[in-house]
């Protein structure tokens, strides 16, 4: 499927080669499964790992599916292990408020890419709950009910408006990691 692995003519930043049971991180930077997990391992066992590129803690770690395809194969299916147990450890440690806002655009892509697949399967109550959040939103959006009316105080009446779709997006994400936390945690 395209989009669901590294870019074309990318290589991995740590080993500088050909990726290896590719795995991309919650920051969009892409790593062989074996080079993120030795970073981890020289690294603190009590924190995730931090990116190479761009210095942001590591809390997710998600696989290709052709990498999970492959788990037959006693090395990718040791790596895909690891991979689940960083997740399992670190997979819901987006507590602050920067590193989920920081996360949001890798999830909302992801999800968007999930939910237009017709051959990748989303329970169905997690689409129900992201539908409806996003439906709430349009709603309040469309509705003459604000909190800030625009009529009063002009644009700065959008901020409640820029503040409830914010807090959609984040309810949204969060659902989807969790997801993908309980896809990839093992």
């Amino acid at each position: 499927m395209e989009g669901d692995g590294p870019p074309i003519n990318d290589c991995c930043s740590i080993c500088h080669g050909n990726f290896n049971i590719p795995c991309q991180a919650n920051c969009s930077h892409w790593f062989c499964g074996h080079c993120i997990l030795q970073l981890w391992d020289h690294g603190s066992t009590l924190l995730p790992c931090r990116c190479p590129l761009c210095r942001r803690p590591i809390n997710l770690l998600i696989p290709t599916e052709a990498s999970m395809q492959q788990r037959v194969n006693p090395e990718v299916a040791n790596i895909i292990g690891r991979l689940e147990l960083y997740n399992r450890r670190y997979g819901e440690r987006s507590n602050n408020l920067n590193q989920r806002l920081r996360d949001l655009p890798f999830l909302l892509r992801r999800l968007l890419r999930d939910l237009l697949d017709p051959q990748r399967s989303l329970p169905f109550v997690i689409k129900a709950r992201v539908y409806l959040a996003m439906f709430l939103s349009f709603l309040y959006l469309l509705s003459p009910v604000d909190i800030i009316p625009e009529g009063i105080v002009g644009v700065i009446g959008l901020l409640d408006d820029m503040i409830i779709v914010l807090i959609c997006m984040l309810h949204v994400a969060a659902i989807y990691r969790s997801t993908l936390v309980n896809r990839h945690g093992g």
